[in-house]
């Protein structure tokens, strides 16, 4: 199978994930104060996240991830084991062939020929199922980033939140503007206690 499958981190998807989350407030809002890592053009409140940087330091996008790679390279091998166990009984065949009936032949060949379509049909059905399930952590992942943001805007009344990555729309960015790692802590800390709970019953089933 391709290695280059889209995945979480396609380019594309991870600009569509934070290029630009537009959180209209007032500008004129009482009762705050601006924050150091954002500043005023125009009136507006504007800061950035480095997306490469969020997506390589975010817990659920490493261990995604890893869980795809790992389904990938499982599936991989199980495609090339069973094609080289029909390769072999096709090689057995051949050597036996000239021994059988012709009927015999054309009833193994004619087995040999549906175990082959039905590989190919099993192929293309495991490619299916973890295409699906990685568009599917892709989502996740968009919900989780754009949740994440909508709350750490409720403090902040940021009016844009721009998503920044070397060749990109934005030629320059003012690194005081930049909120990734606040963004990366959040969301890591916001992930392992998601996860606490699962990782607790992991631990006392295998204990027992």
């Amino acid at each position: 199978m391709n290695n280059n499958t889209s995945l979480i981190w396609n380019v594309a998807l991870t600009l569509a994930v934070v290029v630009l989350f537009f959180l209209h407030f007032s500008g004129n809002n009482s009762g705050f104060s601006a924050d150091s890592d954002s500043t005023g053009v125009g009136g507006r409140r504007i800061v950035y996240v480095q997306v490469d940087s969020l997506l390589t330091n975010y817990d659920f996008f490493d261990d995604t991830r890893k869980e795809l790679e790992s389904k990938r390279y499982q599936l991989e091998n199980d495609l090339a084991n069973r094609g080289r166990s029909l390769e072999n009984e096709i090689k057995f065949f051949q050597q036996r062939a000239q021994t059988m009936t012709l009927d015999q032949a054309r009833s193994t060949e004619a087995q040999l020929g549906q175990k082959q379509q039905e590989l190919v049909a099993y192929r293309d059905r495991s490619a299916q199922t973890l295409a699906q399930e990685e568009a599917d952590k892709n989502g996740e992942l968009y919900d989780l980033i754009y949740s994440y943001i909508e709350k750490y805007n409720k403090d902040n009344n940021y009016e844009y939140v721009l998503g920044y990555t070397k060749g990109g729309g934005i030629l320059f960015a003012d690194s005081t503007l930049n909120i990734t790692q606040k963004m990366v802590d959040g969301l890591n800390k916001e992930y392992k206690s998601k996860n606490k709970p699962a990782e607790a019953k992991k631990d006392s089933t295998a204990k027992k």
